[in-house]
């Protein structure tokens, strides 16, 4: 019996083990600022401005060259807390489509009442009918005004009832329950809710763990948001697309659609001064400095930039996202370097230590 329990012991030692091990396997390496080209002082710089300017910062991280270099947490959140990520959600359920796409299961071509046959309403317009994927995933499908799902029971048949004025694909107009229609397709012809789908897909291979999404009442994923990740999940999937969908290996989303999930397939404005008009892609935004994002309500941001070779993924409650916006190209981005930097050890202490204080206000 003794000999027993020490074996036991010994197989739950390694296992213990092994289960750090995969945990950090999974987790993004680390490495310090300026090796990796980026002033330590910098990132103070933009630390300190954004928690003094932006109501409220939760969390922060920054990758370059594939490597942490820095994140943190305005208490009371921290690394292992999952986050609402509301409309960020979209860019996941983008990627659903692709990876659909890239199955054979649908075309962005398909017209949008090709999958709902039973939900249509009897005499559909002549612009419902021409809506296609591809107006659902560039919030181009020809609505004036956004169909309140919150109150009805069948979110599909409410949002195929709703007028539809424009011809698809010549307005742009922000539209949530777009995107929902977009996890309902998926679940359509995959059989499996966009959480399920994406698990082995995208969550698993990307070491997200125990990923979480709201459904509706009909038992679909919300799609354009209800997703709750941590920070480090929101960095991992925007190197993900900064890779061209290429992970550990292993070609994850097809680079086509990524390229075309991130260039400005739509225009939304035309000020040089507004990240919210530089065009939107497949639930992507375009950003100034040549950057794309998705982002969501109160300034969840996934922000890569590719020039530069980063990703910067940022959770917060603030309710001007423009000036979240603005304080990372005014104080961030003059912090980067083309080549890496001497270290500063002393510069990367005193970052620590100003993180280490860091409460959130709201």
């Amino acid at each position: 019996m003794r000999t027993f329990f020490l074996t036991l012991l010994a197989t739950l030692a390694v296992s213990s083990v092994h289960g750090q091990l995969n945990a950090q396997d999974k987790a993004l390496p680390r490495s310090s600022p300026e090796s990796q080209g980026i002033s330590s002082t910098g990132i103070l710089e933009f630390v300190d401005a954004a928690t003094n300017q932006i109501t409220s910062l939760h969390s922060f991280m920054l990758v370059r060259h594939g490597q942490v270099v820095t994140e943190a947490w305005w208490e009371p959140e921290s690394a292992i807390k999952p986050h609402v990520l509301w409309s960020l959600s979209k860019s996941f359920t983008s990627t659903a489509v692709g990876l659909a796409v890239a199955e054979g299961k649908l075309s962005i071509d398909d017209p949008v009442l090709k999958f709902f046959p039973d939900q249509a309403p009897t005499e559909p317009s002549a612009h419902l009918k021409a809506m296609r994927v591809r107006d659902l995933l560039t919030m181009s499908t020809g609505h004036q005004d956004e169909v309140n799902l919150r109150n009805e029971k069948d979110w599909t048949r409410a949002f195929l009832a709703q007028s539809v004025p424009h011809k698809p694909g010549t307005h742009f107009k922000y539209n949530t329950p777009a995107t929902y229609m977009q996890s309902a397709i998926v679940q359509k012809v995959t059989g499996q809710t966009v959480l399920d789908y994406l698990k082995p897909r995208l969550f698993e291979p990307l070491g997200i763990e125990s990923p979480k999404w709201d459904s509706s009442p009909e038992g679909i994923s919300l799609g354009g948001y209800g997703l709750f990740l941590r920070t480090e999940d929101i960095a991992k999937f925007g190197q993900l697309y900064l890779q061209k969908g290429q992970w550990q290996g292993k070609q994850l989303v097809p680079a086509e659609w990524i390229e075309q999930a991130t260039s400005k397939q739509v225009s939304n404005g035309s000020d040089p001064s507004r990240d919210w008009d530089q065009g939107y892609g497949f639930q992507f935004w375009r950003c100034r400095h040549d950057a794309y994002r998705g982002d969501g309500r109160d300034g969840q941001f996934c922000i890569v930039l590719p020039k530069l070779d980063a990703v910067i993924a940022i959770t917060a409650n603030t309710g001007d996202m423009q000036a979240e916006l603005n304080v990372v190209w005014d104080k961030l981005l003059p912090a980067f370097s083309d080549k890496p930097l001497a270290e500063n050890p002393a510069g990367v202490a005193k970052l620590k230590e100003s993180i280490a204080k860091l409460k959130a206000t709201k």
